[in-house]
C-alpha cells in the first residue's frame, strides 16, 4: 500500500512543479514601430516611437542611449506636466506609445544636430528583454504623423 501512495505523491509533486514553471506566461516579445525625431532646432531633441509587446509578460523601458546625444532620458507627461522617469511599463499584449504631447524621449547635450532625411541610432534597454537598436528617421521640425501616434 505504500507504493501507490508514494507514486501519487510523486505525480502530484511533478504536476505542481510543472504548473510553477509555466506561471510566468513566457517572455515579452518586443518590436518597435512608428519611430521619428523632429529635426532639432536647439541642443535638445525629442524622440517618438511605439514599443509593441506581443508576449505574455510585461516589461519596462529602463534606459536609452544614442551616439548623437550626451544623454537620452525617458519622460512621461501627466496633466500637461513633463517629468523624467526611471522607467515606463510595456504591458503584455499591449504597447507603450511615446508621442508628441505625451510620454517621449529627450535627447540632451546633442553632439550634432541631425538633419531631415538622416537617421539616428538608438539603443533601448529593458528590465527583462534584450536591448533593441532602432534607426529613428529625422523628420521636419513641424512633422505630425497621420497614423500610429
Amino acid at each position: 500500500m505504500r507504493r501507490p501512495a508514494a507514486a501519487a505523491l510523486i505525480v502530484a509533486g511533478a504536476l505542481a512543479l510543472t504548473g510553477c514553471g509555466g506561471s510566468d506566461g513566457g517572455p515579452a516579445e518586443l518590436s518597435v514601430g512608428s519611430a521619428y525625431m523632429p529635426q532639432p532646432v536647439s541642443d535638445m531633441a525629442a524622440g517618438f516611437l511605439t514599443i509593441t509587446n506581443e508576449g505574455d509578460s510585461a516589461d519596462r523601458l529602463t534606459s536609452v542611449s544614442s551616439d548623437v546625444a550626451g544623454q537620452v532620458t525617458v519622460h512621461e507627461t501627466v496633466d500637461g506636466a513633463m517629468r523624467e522617469v526611471e522607467s515606463l511599463d510595456i504591458p503584455a499584449h499591449g504597447s507603450l506609445v511615446l508621442e508628441s504631447g505625451g510620454n517621449h524621449l529627450m535627447f540632451e547635450q546633442l553632439k550634432r544636430k541631425p538633419k531631415q532625411g538622416q537617421k539616428v541610432s538608438v539603443e533601448l534597454r529593458f528590465a527583462e528583454s534584450d536591448p533593441l537598436t532602432v534607426e529613428i528617421p529625422v523628420k521636419p521640425a513641424t512633422y505630425t504623423p497621420k497614423t500610429g501616434h
